[in-house]
């Protein structure tokens, strides 16, 4: 991987890839077909009229031909602006660094501008996706299977979203692993804005990538298409929870098609977000209760890295909780603490991602 530095040979080169992203009528599939006829950027923007029209519509072809249009060239300085940032780094569809499971999708990306560790988008990972409107239960399930499958060395992608996306985060973040963020807007903006400290901590630890152009901003269309990257990013795809019309079935679907395992974990009969979860079961993903389950389906060698365990460092109020919600005044009992002193270390551990207040002024250990 090379981020693309200011040098006149290298800015020809990002300017026609930024070129051809922009071109009216050109996506990934009719690019991919452009530079396997003629080669990189420069030559494709060489060729004649005649040529191009045998790969391209005729309104393209003309399209290519023309002189290169003021939103590309204003596109080039935003992209090389950014690039003076630290870990900002944008891979072309040539590059050698360019992840290689997204060459196997039908329509991989141009451009990938990418924060953080871009390593992380060849190694090998689990995609870990549910709804945005989680449960109690299916976030803490969420950061339980990421930081099991990061210990073990996987990958955790996710997209950043609300719900079972941040916690899927927070749990790569806790192992050798680390985590990936697919968005979909450009790289240099945050959406949802309540996950922004969560994004700064990506990018120092992980990764965040995008194919949209620096500035775009979230539109409803971006989302679904987002999800074909987060699939095909990864080895297999683990949906923790989904209602019968979740996006996250988009996701099993693209990942089927793309030839990745699909896995889902099951949920009681009477809950709505478990519906999309049986739905995908029935048709044929493989149900797992664990994340030893979905290390053996993958062969994955690494195995489950031992976690620490609850010891005498512990801080004793965490050891007071179980699994099970408590309100403060038992954990009070339990604890010996006063409650001003409970309080602050309830919101102290709440910080750290170790506890989780639920509704009804009740809490529950993370992890």
């Amino acid at each position: 991987m090379h981020a693309i530095a200011t040098t006149a040979d290298t800015v020809t080169e990002l300017a026609g890839w930024l070129r051809l992203q922009h071109l009216p009528g050109v996506g990934p599939v009719a690019a991919r077909a452009l530079l396997a006829r003629f080669g990189l950027p420069p030559q494709i923007f060489a060729a004649p009229f005649e040529a191009l029209r045998e790969v391209v519509p005729a309104g393209v072809a003309r399209a290519i031909a023309q002189p290169p249009k003021p939103l590309a060239n204003s596109q080039l300085e935003l992209t090389l602006q950014w690039l003076q940032g630290p870990g900002n780094a944008v891979l072309t569809l040539a590059d050698a660094g360019y992840p290689p499971l997204l060459l196997e999708i039908a329509d991989p990306p141009l451009l990938l501008y990418v924060r953080g560790r871009a390593e992380l988008l060849s190694r090998p990972g689990v995609a870990i996706i549910g709804s945005r409107n989680a449960s109690a239960q299916g976030m803490q399930n969420a950061a339980a299977f990421a930081r099991a499958l990061s210990a073990a060395g996987l990958t955790i992608i996710s997209g950043l979203a609300l719900g079972i996306d941040t916690h899927a985060h927070e749990g790569g973040l806790r192992g050798a692993g680390a985590t990936v963020a697919v968005i979909g807007t450009g790289a240099d903006l945050v959406y949802p804005r309540r996950n922004l400290d969560l994004a700064q901590r990506i990018a120092e630890q992980g990764c965040i990538v995008s194919e949209y152009a620096l500035g775009l901003p979230a539109m409803p269309g971006n989302f679904p298409r987002r999800n074909r990257l987060i699939s095909g990013l990864a080895r297999g795809v683990l949906v923790i929870e989904a209602a019968a019309q979740s996006g996250s079935l988009i996701t099993a679907r693209l990942a089927g098609e793309q030839g990745r395992d699909v896995y889902a974990l099951p949920g009681s009969i009477h809950a709505t977000l478990a519906k999309g979860c049986h739905a995908l079961i029935k048709q044929g993903a493989k149900l797992v209760e664990s994340a030893d389950d979905v290390l053996q389906e993958l062969q994955w060698l690494g195995g489950i890295a031992t976690l620490p365990p609850a010891g005498e460092d512990e801080p004793p109020l965490l050891a007071a909780l179980g699994h099970d919600p408590v309100d403060a005044d038992t954990l009070a009992a339990r604890s010996g603490l006063a409650m001003g002193a409970l309080m602050a270390e309830l919101l102290a551990l709440e910080l750290a991602g170790l506890v989780e207040r639920l509704p009804g002024g009740l809490f529950q250990r993370c992890k």
